[in-house]
């Protein structure tokens, strides 16, 4: 009995001495574990703070590169403007009574779903000639330090060379930018591309082919007025994004500003303030 119990002793000894080996052992590697995988999301999290930092510096050149090439270029006015920069879009029925503001900027996507939804409203009420309108446009998503960019400028100078050739062109123009199957992400800067712009003026009946519209894009001879129209916009009183909208002069909204309008809260809007 006392030779058994001894064997057992020195069994049970040798185990839990194994046990023990095998417990550092796998904390030995748990550790090691620990540290070259910290290590490994300290270089990733550092790898891509750079890769933010350097793809928000290469943006932001971008926005800088193309106000600084803009300003040195001379200020073209698209025909169908008026004011001292051609600042002044007004499309319509010039003797109507009433006159829709329009607030947006190309790159919105509160815009883009607006001019999905009540876009063809828009346009029906100024071919009706319920109110001619009147367009703003604002560039300042291009000076938004989370996704800088060129793209609310650069089409804004394409819709210029789209207005030079007509009101028309200019409305359909904008119209096939905003439409889901050409408006980038937010984020996306697609538009700071000339041949992105140029694509989808294809769409468009009066652009497409149009040598003289190519042109003016491809130059950017609209860039400067592009600027001017959008210091205009910065200086509206009483706008604090896009879309905006007023009706001769009055800020139209819903109750629960909660853009974008759909044409049943829009259509009561305008009709309640239209002059008569």
């Amino acid at each position: 009995m006392s030779n058994r119990n001894s064997h057992q002793n020195k069994q049970a000894a040798r185990e839990r001495l194994r046990a023990e080996r095998e417990r550092q052992a796998k904390k030995e590697r748990m550790r090691r574990q620990l540290f070259v995988g910290g290590a490994v999301l300290a270089v990733l999290a550092i790898a891509g703070g750079i890769g933010y930092a350097v793809t928000n510096m290469n943006t932001d050149n971008v926005n800088q590169k193309w106000r600084t090439a803009a300003e040195k270029k001379t200020m073209a006015k698209p025909a169908n403007t008026s004011g001292a920069q051609g600042t002044t879009v007004v499309i319509g029925d010039k003797k109507a009574k009433n006159t829709l503001h329009v607030y947006e900027d190309m790159r919105c996507p509160v815009c883009a779903q607006f001019e999905k939804f009540t876009g063809p409203t828009v346009l029906k009420d100024i071919k009706d000639g319920t109110y001619k309108a009147q367009f703003t446009m604002g560039t300042f998503l291009d000076d938004n330090k989370q996704m800088p960019g060129a793209g609310s400028k650069n089409a804004l100078s394409a819709l210029g060379a789209a207005l030079n050739v007509s009101p028309q062109a200019f409305l359909d123009y904008k119209t096939a930018l905003y439409s889901p199957k050409n408006h980038p992400e937010e984020t996306d800067d697609a538009f700071a591309d000339d041949q992105k712009l140029l694509d989808v003026a294809q769409q468009v009946k009066e652009l497409k082919n149009n040598a003289a519209f190519e042109k003016a894009v491809k130059k950017g001879t609209y860039d400067r007025w592009a600027l001017a129209m959008s210091a205009s916009f910065n200086k509206a009183k009483d706008v604090d994004g896009t879309p905006a909208f007023k009706l001769n002069g009055k800020v139209l909204e819903t109750p629960q500003k909660n853009p974008p309008m759909t044409p049943d809260q829009f259509t009561p809007l305008v009709q309640q303030n239209l002059k008569k």
